[in-house]
């Protein structure tokens, strides 16, 4: 049974390998690759969400691969996400600019700019779900793709428009609106932030 796992993880992370012309089987079996790979075949996180993590662009994630293939495949998600990435850096979330540290303790601090705001949050393993909760009154539900070195902090699509609103100084309704169409243009589809570990 070990050696299946084995086998079931070594090809999970050939497969997941971010540059297909690796220089050597030690590149493919980087802890960050193998991190990859069980999180697919287990469908858990391995990784905590304790640290501080610095934003390095948006996320999409499409809730099930029949949506994705509806929406025109890889090059829908690209477009979807560079269309956030260029909306996002209008309300002043850039890369380096945003950051959110996840206390033991379970509170965090998010901020951007000069701008921080505190809450608290739970993390279910399992589900690989967070309750996030802003100054102990504004609940957010987030979807966490996490390994030791990059998480992704997915959130529904209305709700991602609502924390913008909310740790953005710069918030616009005109940006709100493109976020909220490009939203609705793909139904199914959650939105958020990929963040590095610092």
């Amino acid at each position: 049974m070990k050696r299946f796992v084995f086998w079931q993880i070594l090809i999970a992370a050939l497969l997941m390998a971010p540059d297909s012309q690796a220089q050597s089987l030690k590149d493919l079996l980087n802890k960050e690759n193998i991190e990859k790979a069980v999180n697919a075949i287990t469908g858990k996180s391995t990784a905590s969400m304790e640290g501080t993590w610095t934003y390095a662009g948006s996320a999409i994630e499409f809730e099930s691969d029949n949506l994705l293939q509806k929406a025109g495949g890889a090059v829908a998600a690209n477009a979807a996400e560079n269309k956030l990435n260029e909306q996002l850096a209008r309300v002043g979330i850039k890369e380096g600019q945003m950051s959110f540290t996840f206390n033991a303790d379970s509170t965090f601090t998010a901020k951007v700019g000069a701008k921080s705001i505190k809450g608290t949050y739970s993390y279910d393993a399992s589900t690989q779900n967070a309750s996030l909760k802003f100054m102990k009154l504004i609940p957010l539900n987030a979807k966490i793709n996490c390994t030791s070195a990059n998480m992704d902090l997915l959130f529904n699509s209305d709700k991602l428009l609502k924390l913008i609103t909310l740790i953005s100084s710069k918030s616009n309704n005109s940006t709100l609106k493109t976020i909220g169409s490009l939203a609705n243009s793909y139904d199914g589809m959650m939105l958020g932030f990929a963040l590095k570990k610092e």
